[in-house]
């Protein structure tokens, strides 16, 4: 019999999401009148808007007729939509032959790991989105001999914490590493400074590293001091891949639709293109995003869909700022609870001295109804945090607020 890829044995017990959706039916099945809240994974809540769904539809029913329909696509995207999206998010930093149309970020980030093979050194940001990890585990990536309490000897965790005001020690990556990079952060929220990823840009640069930029949250960026792509870092096309999605601003989550950065100056230690293999990677392992999300993408990115997304990630943003209203509640401020968000993002991290996350998430179900994200799941650095996420209907949002302030008892 074939042996099995012994690399799924070192994966920690249970996918995040997963383990989330298996404690919650099996509190469901105890306690069926609980009507439960989730502020748990970021999926999207709200219908599609309608200038956006209207073009997925119209592109449906010309599919039915002899002129408009179509079959298989180039494998990197529509070439329309790869210079709607140069022209519209990166404005100069980037070209369309750059961008490579796909099914989402976190596709593309676990297909990005076949570039770099299973010797390279990885650095990720503690707490980081699992994929980073999980994905770089199952290839088998080994060279870094650092154990950060899970025993992956492949991956070198950094921490972010409030401490450090949530941007890591970069003397602690070893040469040569791939290095995976969120802002907005992916679970805390925390969106880097054109100041920090400037440093961030020249470390790779001299210590001969990769970034893999995930921007998959940069349409929440209100602040306009903080960079919506690594790209307006002078430096940074030598040294970087970004990868983003439709998912958040659009509401694509099931509909399926990002894109990856690959500049023309990035190059291997033997000076070939990256922007080449990886060209090799999508008409090889992948065959293309769906047409019709495509057509649901280029709408997006004309004055109406634009529009539209800004409304959407608005919408979330305030339920955001509804949850961290309820937060800063003084019961929970004597408690000592700590309530970070940036308005930048949708996700708040919130820490709970002297609890474990994992505790904390089964207290708030159990006492509230309400499902979060423990911050054990995202890393190490995440053991006393909880992640709340403001995708939800407004009406469970507030809900949700509500409870949290008049029956939670943490201590």
């Amino acid at each position: 019999m074939i042996k099995r890829n012994k690399n799924f044995e070192k994966l920690t017990a249970g996918y995040l999401f997963p383990e989330i959706a298996k404690r919650r039916r099996e509190y469901s099945a105890k306690n069926p009148n609980a009507k439960i809240i989730s502020l748990g994974i970021g999926n999207t809540t709200e219908p599609l808007t309608t200038h956006i769904s209207k073009a997925m539809s119209d592109y449906v029913l010309s599919l039915g007729t002899v002129e408009g329909y179509s079959g298989y696509g180039d494998e990197q995207g529509n070439t329309a939509l790869r210079e709607k999206i140069a022209e519209v998010y990166y404005k100069g930093y980037a070209t369309a032959d750059e961008v490579f149309i796909s099914d989402g970020a976190k596709c593309d980030i676990a297909r990005i790991q076949t570039l770099f093979g299973n010797k390279v050194k990885i650095a990720v940001q503690d707490p980081a989105y699992p994929v980073y990890v999980d994905g770089s585990v199952v290839i088998g990536a080994t060279g870094s001999a650092n154990v950060q309490g899970n025993g992956y000897k492949s991956v070198f965790y950094l921490p972010c914490l409030p401490e450090n005001n949530f941007f890591p020690d970069l003397s602690k990556i070893k040469k040569n590493s791939l290095i995976y990079f969120c802002s907005p952060n992916n679970p805390t929220g925390a969106t880097s400074t054109k100041e920090e990823l400037t440093k961030l840009v020249d470390f790779a640069k001299l210590n001969g590293c990769i970034i893999i930029f995930d921007a998959a949250y940069s349409a929440f960026i209100r602040d306009e001091s903080l960079p919506k792509t690594i790209y307006e870092i002078p430096g940074s096309r030598e040294v970087a891949i970004e990868v983003n999605s439709f998912s958040k601003p659009a509401g694509f989550t099931g509909v399926r639709l990002g894109w990856s950065i690959v500049p023309n100056e990035l190059k291997f230690a033997d000076g070939t293109s990256v922007n080449k293999d990886w060209n090799r990677v999508m008409t090889t392992l992948f065959n293309g995003a769906s047409n019709i999300a495509q057509a649901g993408g280029l709408a997006a990115l004309d004055d109406d869909g634009l529009r539209e997304m800004k409304g959407l990630v608005d919408y979330y943003l305030e339920n955001a700022r509804i949850i961290a209203n309820a937060l800063k509640n003084d019961k929970f401020k004597k408690a000592g609870v700590e309530v970070y968000f940036t308005g930048n993002a949708p996700y708040l991290w919130v820490r709970f001295p002297g609890l474990k996350s994992w505790e904390v998430f089964d207290k708030i179900l159990d006492q509230c109804h309400v499902v979060t994200t423990p911050g054990a799941g995202f890393g190490p650095a995440g053991k006393s945090f909880i992640r709340f996420s403001s995708f939800g209907h407004r009406e469970n949002v507030e809900e949700a607020a509500k409870r949290l302030v008049e029956k939670l008892n943490l201590y």
